[in-house]
């Protein structure tokens, strides 16, 4: 039975099995009524793993694996008369129990828990009994060892592979709020934690969660500001990572959401000197601590992952550039081959229509030729001007707010209106005025809607223009070819504001 226990250390890398069956086979061997496997945390002084035998799920509980005598060596320990809930590594309600076995489960040269033998009904442990416990002790040793390499090489591979997939989901192209919200859902999930939250920077001096990924409802969290002034926000805000064991009991932590937490790291999104924000990644109150090996894989992944977020930042810039340039040159194309030619036309027309004003049918007819090439020079300017506004962002001038508000029309209408910009609006039409005549525009836009037999608008905006006080003024005219509320005809509607 030793032999087989031996030979089976190394033959299965699932460590609960292993050392069940090492405890299995000593109790065995030495005839021992009750055995108990305790794994030390090698982080902690507390029992990480427990594995007995002989014993009921009552008697675990009360397991003492902590006895007085000192540890860390062999001993074959006797207490004459004590009941069991008074011995080390004894069930409290069994029979009484006159000595014990211990050894200590080394892993290279640190103890990494004990092996205890209890009960043996005829009579105290014998130096055999100790000598055979010594051996399976060393063996369970090999195996913990053999394991934990093993776990810690997986738990490596899953955080690589982790920040892998997020740098790779990140450079396929995704927003900012889907960029932060994929870095909380995979750190979350690497590290078995119960959320993932990210804090950025406010205006304020404090910091603020604007992505929090969580098992269960994120109600309550996403919001939460740390306070300029709070304990933690010093190490934060410098890069610093936080590691805490109770995030309810933390005096460093003053965020209202704290009590629902345990042990939790807080880990700064840094590369290249700039700060991107923090990522932290609590467990519930009652779950095991971060280990050593926890905090340096989830460092380094929020390392990758800001990394990856710059170059996202980076890669997203360099795409827009690139529509903004591909806009410039669409723009120029335009301005300098379609408009100038469209121009001389009109000119050559103009010209022809004068020398032909004698006849009235010519006139008219070219007349109408030069209104035609006039408005489509005024279309293709404002594509001009379109082209120009970033495709995602609010627009940054007032002529760009107005091609944005018929824009979003033409959903509801169900055709462009045209729109027309005489003179420099941009120069001069101020923020409030240009508040006032988009609120008209978008009531106008709202009234043809509702209209019936709408087809056609077209919107008109001059800058400047003379108002009646005097003053110098925009205007703008809104009309539609749908059927009036009174008379039925075409319904036409203009505003002035002073610039």
């Amino acid at each position: 039975m030793l032999l087989e226990a031996v030979l089976n250390v190394g033959s299965d890398l699932e460590l609960g099995s292993t050392l069940q069956q090492i405890v299995d086979t000593a109790a065995a061997l030495t005839g021992a009524r009750h055995g108990a496997l305790g794994v030390l945390d090698p982080d902690r002084d507390r029992i990480e793993g427990l594995y007995t035998a002989g014993m009921t799920e009552a008697e675990r509980r009360h397991l003492d694996l902590f006895p007085d005598e000192p540890a860390g060596r062999p001993a074959t320990l006797t207490r004459p008369g004590r009941s069991p809930g008074r011995s080390p590594g004894s069930p409290s309600d069994g029979p009484p129990v006159r000595s014990f076995l211990r050894a200590p489960i080394r892993v290279q040269t640190e103890v990494f828990g004990h092996l205890y033998l209890a009960g043996k009904p005829s009579g105290p442990f014998t130096d055999t009994d100790l000598a055979l416990l010594r051996v399976l002790a060393a063996q369970a040793g090999i195996a913990i060892g053999n394991a934990r390499l093993y776990e810690t090489a997986r738990q490596r591979e899953r955080w690589i592979a982790g920040a892998a997939a997020v740098t790779t989901a990140l450079l396929t192209g995704t927003d900012a709020a889907d960029a932060l919200m994929t870095v909380a859902e995979r750190a979350r999930a690497l590290a078995g934690a119960s959320a993932g939250v990210i804090l950025q920077p406010t205006e304020e001096g404090g910091m603020e969660i604007v992505t929090a990924s969580t098992q269960d409802d994120p109600a309550g969290i996403v919001g939460t500001v740390i306070e300029p002034g709070s304990a933690v926000l010093v190490q934060l805000l410098g890069g610093a990572p936080v590691f805490i064991d109770d995030s309810a009991t933390d005096p460093r932590m003053t965020t209202a959401v704290r009590s629902r937490f345990g042990p939790s790291m807080m880990l700064p999104l840094q590369s290249g000197g700039r700060l991107i924000g923090t990522l932290a990644l609590p467990r519930r109150r009652g779950e095991r601590p971060y280990t050593d090996l926890d905090r340096l894989l989830a460092t380094q992944f929020a390392s990758q992952a800001a990394l990856a977020l710059v170059l996202a930042d980076a890669q997203a810039d360099r795409e827009q550039l690139a529509v903004y340039e591909d806009r410039d040159r669409i723009a120029r194309d335009l301005h300098d081959l379609v408009v100038q030619r469209l121009f001389a036309t009109e000119m050559m027309l103009e010209s022809t229509r004068r020398r032909a004003a004698s006849e009235a049918e010519a006139g008219e007819l070219l007349g109408r030729a030069v209104d035609e090439l006039d408005s489509t020079i005024q279309e293709v300017r404002t594509a001009i001007f379109a082209l120009q506004q970033p495709p995602a962002e609010a627009p940054s001038t007032f002529r760009g707010r107005v091609l944005r508000e018929t824009g979003g029309a033409a959903a509801l209408l169900g055709f462009p209106p045209s729109v027309h910009f005489t003179g420099a609006v941009d120069a001069l039409v101020g923020a409030e005025p240009g508040k006032e005549l988009l609120a008209a525009l978008r009531g106008a836009l709202a009234a043809a809607h509702r209209r019936p037999g709408v087809s056609a608008i077209e919107v008109e905006v001059e800058a400047p223009v003379r108002l009646p006080d005097g003053r110098s003024g925009v205007r703008l005219v809104v009309a539609d070819d749908g059927r009036g509320d009174d008379d039925g005809r075409p319904t036409t509607v203009t505003w002035q504001a002073p610039i």
